[in-house]
């Protein structure tokens, strides 16, 4: 899984899952470019990676926004001098049912989940076509393949991840580049820890959490990064179009953990 002269940007890599899969792709040898709307995080994740003696950089950036995505990407490539990884990761959370929920927040969480991701691949792809080919991983959700309550944007936005995922991989598989999505869990992250905060007791929401995955517990963002940087990496050269599900094992219990805990499956167990 050595990356070693490959060029990676990290979107949404100030914070989280996407700051954790920039450190891992600088540790596999990669200099990382951070894309991120948050400048002051951002530059403090990347000042901790120059000073661990990795090659990085920051470039701030709304994904939203096509023209500065358009310019981020010139300016990776105007100084790294080429392109061979994207890591879509930006991401944001808002609740609510397709009644409660408002124009503007479902138009919200599509511009930064589903229009960011477009202006991603749609400006990185030539730099990676131009570099060879390259491989592309996108950040979704296992709501990509379920839901959770009042959550109408934010599913349907995870959603369309796995086929913009599943579109770029045919499209451009004969020209070398791989695309791919990760599908995590609950993962500790700040976004995650806000969410926690506005219900009054974060510490039993964590544990109610860890508690609906098969493996008691919630993911640790460099869990997360360690799937990404594999299917990121030579060592999936043969995987494109696919769904890697890392949610220590949210969804395989028919009827939830709860379920499973108290009825048919109990029977013998000391």
């Amino acid at each position: 899984m050595r990356m070693d002269g490959k060029i990676a940007v990290v979107t949404g890599g100030a914070t989280g899952i996407g700051a954790a899969t920039a450190l891992k792709l600088c540790e596999l040898g990669a200099s990382v470019a951070v894309l991120d709307r948050n400048a002051e995080v951002a530059e403090e994740t990347v000042g901790t990676l120059r000073e661990r003696g990795y090659r990085a950089s920051f470039h701030l950036c709304d994904v939203a926004v096509e023209s500065r995505m358009e310019e981020a990407m010139a300016e990776v490539v105007d100084r790294y001098g080429a392109l061979h990884v994207l890591v879509s990761n930006a991401g944001i959370q808002r609740y609510g049912d397709v009644v409660s929920t408002s124009a503007k927040v479902w138009d919200e969480t599509f511009d930064v989940h589903v229009k960011g991701c477009f202006h991603a691949t749609k400006f990185a792809i030539p730099a990676m076509l131009a570099s060879g080919g390259g491989a592309i991983v996108i950040v979704a959700s296992v709501q990509s393949f379920t839901a959770v309550n009042n959550s109408a944007a934010y599913v349907a936005a995870k959603h369309a991840l796995m086929g913009i995922t599943r579109s770029v991989a045919l499209d451009f598989a004969s020209r070398n580049i791989r695309a791919n999505c990760v599908c995590p869990g609950a993962v500790d992250t700040p976004m995650l820890r806000g969410t926690a905060e506005m219900t009054g007791s974060p510490e039993k929401l964590i544990q109610t959490l860890g508690r609906m995955h098969a493996l008691g517990r919630i993911a640790r963002p460099g869990e997360i990064a360690n799937a990404i940087a594999f299917l990121a990496s030579d060592a999936a050269s043969f995987i494109t179009g696919t769904s890697l599900i890392v949610d220590g094992g949210l969804l395989v219990p028919t009827g939830g953990m709860g379920f499973q805990e108290s009825g048919i499956g109990t029977e013998g167990k000391g």
